[in-house]
């Protein structure tokens, strides 16, 4: 009996830590939930777009173009392809596109509309206006700590920046 008892004990365990790990639970205390604050305004099969309804007839412009001569494009608006490397991941209120060593930070319009928290690596299409802004060592802190880093991603001083409007997600 007492062989009998170790062995449902044995297997009673076994089976919350599948359940625990299958339910994508961290022993590193990571946080590993999904916040979406913002419904997207346009979904299909392939895409979600959040803000307002991405417009297609703005220019595109090469994420490297701004970030190595944004003065060309300040007030301007902007259609950019590229990958997210980082989200903020207290709401979704801002992400880093980057395009090989070329990073822009990307924040939305009047603070309106959201992305989810879980779209870094993931190629975007955004229509934005783009701002020249400085950056207070401060707040290359306040960023690093948002999107989950220690150190800052992005270097105090002047930059250019994407207010965007729009934001298409790719699905999966």
């Amino acid at each position: 009996m007492e062989e009998s008892m170790k062995q449902r004990f044995t297997l009673r365990i076994a089976a919350l830590a599948i359940g625990f790990f299958a339910a994508g639970a961290s022993l590193g205390g990571e946080q590993t939930d999904v916040m979406r604050l913002s419904e997207p305004v346009v979904q299909t099969a392939d895409s979600e777009t959040f803000g307002s309804p991405l417009d297609d007839a703005v220019p595109t412009v090469s994420l490297e173009q701004i970030a190595g001569d944004g003065e060309r494009f300040v007030g301007r608006s902007v259609r950019v392809e590229a990958r997210v490397s980082e989200v903020c991941q207290k709401k979704g209120c801002f992400f880093i596109a980057q395009a090989g060593s070329s990073i822009v930070r990307v924040s939305f319009r009047d603070y309106a509309f959201f992305v989810p928290t879980d779209i870094s690596g993931k190629r975007v299409m955004f229509v934005g206006e783009v701002v020249a802004k400085e950056i207070t060592p401060e707040a290359a802190e306040h960023f690093a700590e948002d999107i989950g880093k220690k150190v800052p991603v992005m270097e105090p001083g002047m930059t250019y920046e994407i207010v965007a409007s729009s934001v298409r997600v790719p699905r999966g």
